[in-house]
């Protein structure tokens, strides 16, 4: 089996992607069990925010790393959070977490009839610190933002993500649906095709 280390301490993450990988043969490590601190994410863009934290966990751990930048770009707000997601909540007095962020993109978005938003993840896989051939997978998943949240599964933004094809919010999928049809899963499901053609 192929170690990865996961740069990432975000559970929900390490859960989604150690289940989407599995099946390849790769076993996803926490950077926080091997006692590495989170990389510093300076950047304007999902994809440069991935490679900074794939080079850091790598670099730390000796292992080939794998890096997910994602977010949550929403028309009314220009594409923002984006890169900004995770901290989103802190922008209105709110604490940092899941649940604070969906508070205040509800709040912002009251009245607002433009609802239309995009999870987009970009992965980056390096298979040592100075790889100058990384590897990037970008998943996309439109669809608009309800008034309040709806179902008990996934975390973030999937309580309020709602997907009109399928006529649900993320939150109200099965997890093994939404880990196929999510912007994560689509990203994952690249990733493993560019590592199966380049790595393995």
């Amino acid at each position: 089996m192929k170690q990865l280390v996961l740069a990432s301490n975000n559970q929900g993450k390490l859960a989604e992607l150690q289940a989407l990988f599995a099946p390849m043969g790769v076993e996803l490590i926490s950077q926080a069990s091997l006692g590495i601190s989170e990389a510093p994410e300076p950047f304007h863009t999902f994809v440069e925010n991935a490679l900074s934290k794939a080079r850091h966990a790598s670099q730390l751990s000796g292992l080939p790393a794998l890096a997910d930048d994602a977010g949550l770009c929403v028309d009314h707000f220009g594409g923002g959070p984006g890169v900004q997601t995770a901290f989103f909540a802190t922008l209105f007095g709110l604490p940092k977490g899941d649940d604070s962020n969906v508070i205040a993109l509800l709040e912002q978005l009251k009245g607002q009839q433009n609802r239309r938003a995009a999870l987009v993840s970009t992965l980056v896989a390096l298979r040592h610190p100075d790889d100058p051939e990384p590897l990037i997978a970008v998943g996309r998943l439109s669809g608009e933002i309800t008034e309040s949240p709806k179902g008990q599964h996934g975390f973030g933004f999937d309580p309020v993500m709602y997907i009109a094809q399928l006529d649900a919010t993320l939150a109200e999928l099965d997890p093994a649906d939404k880990n196929r049809l999510s912007h994560r899963g689509q990203a994952a499901q690249k990733m493993l095709i560019l590592m199966k053609d380049n790595w393995l």
